[in-house]
């Protein structure tokens, strides 16, 4: 089992495919075994590395409030590990804010990266969502959890298409049967570096490539958090899927895995 240690904690990683390295990191709650369909598509071009976030899966779930800036240098000592000088990235939600602390404190290790549902800072509302889901994680049973998740990131456009319907309902059971991934402590370390996360003033010391891609009906982190992280950015570039929300990398895969495929060969 790939295990190394970083930043003081234990780390999951994977690696799939050839090429150049691209690392991913997934948002909170989430493993990195959630790139799956994704890493099907890139792994034909890239290294793909996969980690367990600090909070969550096989990784240590230490005591929190955890940080942002934590979190990128726990995957800068995961690179430095594997004998990565230089990496492509790809960061979703939470992914994306410790990409963006990544490429501010370690800005020799980034090629280029693509930054999906950011934000540079929590407003009040996007505050108390995050510290929601911890009281959610706290009284409610998985299922009843994993509806709530999906109930923050997933459109209209899912909710009315009756196969993804389906498989919804059919992910809130299996999430009943599973081993559970995150503890509450994880969780809790976890939505501590989501509300936390300012880096508005230092993006602009980014000068790398950076795609922004976004839905413009996400609810869990609204269309002006992209607008305002890709503003910031000298060299970035927006995208935003129309009739989206938070999960529009699973709404449009086919569109998303061709389209963050051949901007990374290109950038």
């Amino acid at each position: 089992m790939p295990i190394l240690r970083s930043n003081g904690i234990n780390l999951y990683y994977e690696q799939h495919g050839s090429g150049e390295p691209l690392l991913l990191i997934m948002g909170i709650t989430a493993t990195g075994s959630v790139w799956e369909k994704h890493v099907a598509y890139w792994q034909k071009k890239f290294t793909c590395i996969t980690v367990d976030n600090r909070g969550v899966g096989l990784s240590d779930q230490p005591e929190g409030p955890y940080t942002t800036a934590q979190m990128a240098d726990d995957c800068a000592g995961l690179l430095d590990a594997l004998n990565l000088p230089k990496v492509r990235v790809v960061g979703c939600s939470m992914g994306s804010t410790i990409a963006q602390q990544l490429a501010i404190r370690h800005p020799q290790k980034i090629v280029s990266m693509v930054l999906m549902c950011p934000w540079a800072r929590c407003d009040n509302m996007a505050g108390a969502t995050f510290q929601h889901m911890v009281n959610c994680k706290i009284v409610f049973d998985p299922e009843a959890f994993s509806l709530f998740i999906q109930l923050l990131i997933y459109s209209k456009l899912s909710w009315d298409e009756d196969t993804t319907f389906a498989s919804m309902a059919a992910n809130r059971k299996l999430a009943a049967t599973e081993d559970q991934v995150q503890s509450v402590q994880g969780l809790e370390g976890q939505a501590a570096a989501c509300i936390n996360h300012d880096a508005l003033q230092m993006l602009p010391q980014i000068k790398q490539p950076v795609l922004v891609i976004g839905g413009k009906q996400d609810i869990f982190t609204p269309m002006w958090m992209a607008t305002e992280v890709a503003d910031a950015i000298p060299n970035a570039e927006l995208h935003m899927y129309d009739g989206c929300g938070h999960a529009f990398h699973w709404e449009q895969i086919a569109d998303f895995n061709e389209r963050i495929n051949q901007w990374l060969l290109d950038h």
